[in-house]
């Protein structure tokens, strides 16, 4: 008798336990219903404007950097470094002397010349002078004038051996590093130096053959570069290939660039916009609101419900080009609409929504 009263306590107990647990959660899950039952307070956004920008088209490919005039200076003759009259980074003008060769022998050998040449030049004079006289056959002056003639020569070519001796800058531009040193033997052909002519400056790059009755010579290029991003190097399209590459099917073009602070190197990769001559009314905004996906790109629109208060409709646009910051909208949107400019991925569809004015408060209904 008392192991069943027992068991009652013990089942009346459990009971009472269970009861106060299920009621407490009970009332927890109808305090729950009672929040989400009551309306959401509206979700600070701010917003911007699509507008309607008149955009150049354009053409975008990419390129290299080319020097006007580029190489590495060589020498044509072999020699021993006499003296280095530059240092790696100059800038120098056409003609200015880079290195001279030891030239001792040459110019021993151009002294010899100049001697034969004074000799023939004198015999000529004399000859010359007798010649009227009848003193002297035709065939001797002829001889004279002959031997003359060839000690002249002889002496221009002793110089032209001796000036090859001295290798000059052969146009201005900026030097690179120095490749020889003071004393050094160069065999023909060395690379001592490397100048480029640096302004203006080139930039070559190709465009698909269908775009070749879009371009021509003096259309505007727009050329930024990985080492200077946030500056852009105008400039017009100078030369476009005679012929398509039938491996390709694309056709070189060549673009001239003003380049007065020397910013853009032989060998840069670039960006190239061409220009095309006519403008493009688009509707734009900014870059931060879009949402990209991958199954397509949407936006906020703020619009008002049927009881006057605002909130935000999804909808899905064609996106386009992107300039300084801003996409140009396809289709999907009206230019003057307003537009959730950030913190998209917070809101959802039909939600209520309060705009925050440019000082960061909210703005008056």
């Amino acid at each position: 008798m008392r192991t069943a009263s027992r068991f009652v306590i013990a089942i009346v107990f459990l009971g009472l336990v269970l009861g106060g647990i299920f009621g407490y959660k009970f009332m927890q899950f109808g305090q729950l219903k009672e929040m989400l039952s009551q309306p959401q307070p509206p979700a600070i956004i701010s917003v911007t404007q699509s507008t309607t920008e008149n955009w150049q088209p354009s053409i975008k490919a990419v390129g290299s950097i080319e020097a006007v005039n580029g190489i590495a200076v060589s020498n044509e003759v072999p020699g021993v470094i006499k003296t280095i009259n530059f240092e790696s980074g100059d800038n120098v003008k056409k003609g200015d002397i880079l290195i001279e060769l030891d030239a001792a022998i040459d110019e021993a050998a151009l002294r010899t010349r100049r001697a034969e040449a004074q000799l023939a030049d004198q015999d000529f004079k004399r000859i010359s002078d007798l010649l009227p006289k009848r003193a002297v056959s035709q065939s001797q002056y002829d001889t004279a004038k002959a031997n003359y003639d060839a000690a002249r020569a002889r002496v221009n070519e002793a110089q032209a051996q001796r000036d090859k001796k001295i290798i000059r800058a052969p146009f201005d531009g900026r030097l690179g590093i120095r490749m020889v040193n003071q004393g050094e033997y160069l065999p023909t052909g060395s690379p001592i130096v490397e100048v480029n002519m640096l302004d203006p400056i080139y930039v070559d790059y190709t465009l698909s053959e269908k775009h070749l009755a879009n371009v021509e010579s003096g259309f505007p290029v727009s050329v930024t570069v990985a080492a200077v991003p946030e500056h852009k190097f105008e400039g017009k399209v100078s030369a476009i290939n005679t012929s398509v590459s039938p491996e390709t099917r694309t056709v070189r073009i060549r673009a001239t660039l003003n380049n007065e602070d020397h910013l853009l190197r032989p060998g840069m990769f670039a960006t190239i916009q061409t220009g095309q001559p006519r403008d493009n009314k688009v509707v734009t905004l900014p870059r931060t609101a879009i949402s990209y996906n991958t199954y397509g790109n949407f936006v906020f629109v703020v619009t008002e419900n049927d009881n006057g208060d605002q909130i935000v409709e999804r909808r899905t646009v064609t996106t386009g080009e992107v300039r300084n910051g801003r996409t140009a909208i396809t289709s999907g949107l009206e230019a003057g609409e307003t537009v959730v400019s950030k913190g998209l991925l917070r809101l959802r569809a039909g939600q209520r929504v309060k705009i925050q004015d440019e000082s960061g408060k909210e703005a008056s209904e």
